[in-house]
């Protein structure tokens, strides 16, 4: 990731995820006692699920951040930081209750890829587990944040048939301001 990026470390992006950008994805779902989080970047949504979940594995391919993210959770035994590709999860299927996935599927470089790991995420969940996602919207603001960077925006409007695709069922997806946010179901 770019030097833009520094700001999802932010205590105000902490802030935003926290108050504004989790409850309106989450609203009232269970993530069960064992939550695959995906992308986990600088550990915003970390930081909520560690106080919410009994368990959360987090999959991160970046080494720096799975590096940072393992220092900072260290003391912290609800949390497990994995270096990794979560398009090759290393887990059995049905390992996990819930699974969450937060502003990263756009710096996963191909459609492709990006459908290899909503397809992952459902192999590694329990039947009727819910995956709760959301990113922004392509823009030519976020193009420009991201340069020299990955930027691949999930659009919303096809998101839907991709994540029946991936086998998840009894999908919602919606927009707001902030972006888009899916929640389906294994």
């Amino acid at each position: 990731m770019n030097e833009a990026h520094e700001v999802c470390g932010s205590d105000e992006w902490r802030q935003l995820m926290r108050e504004q950008i989790l409850p309106w994805v989450l609203g009232d779902v269970d993530l069960g006692d064992d939550v695959l989080e995906v992308g986990p970047g600088y550990g915003a949504v970390t930081d909520v699920l560690s106080t919410t979940v009994p368990h959360v594995t987090c999959v991160e391919i970046d080494e720096k951040l799975a590096a940072m993210l393992t220092e900072r959770f260290s003391g912290v035994p609800a949390v497990e930081i994995l270096r990794g590709d979560a398009t090759e999860l290393d887990f059995p299927d049905g390992r996990f209750s819930g699974a969450a996935c937060f502003t990263m599927l756009h710096h996963v470089p191909t459609v492709e890829l990006q459908d290899r790991l909503l397809a992952e995420v459902a192999r590694v969940l329990r039947p009727g587990a819910a995956l709760v996602a959301s990113d922004s919207i392509g823009n030519d603001d976020m193009e420009a944040a991201h340069e020299g960077d990955t930027y691949n925006p999930v659009d919303p409007a096809g998101l839907e048939h991709r994540l029946a695709a991936a086998g998840f069922e009894r999908i919602t997806v919606r927009t707001n301001d902030f972006g888009w946010a899916a929640i389906a179901h294994r």
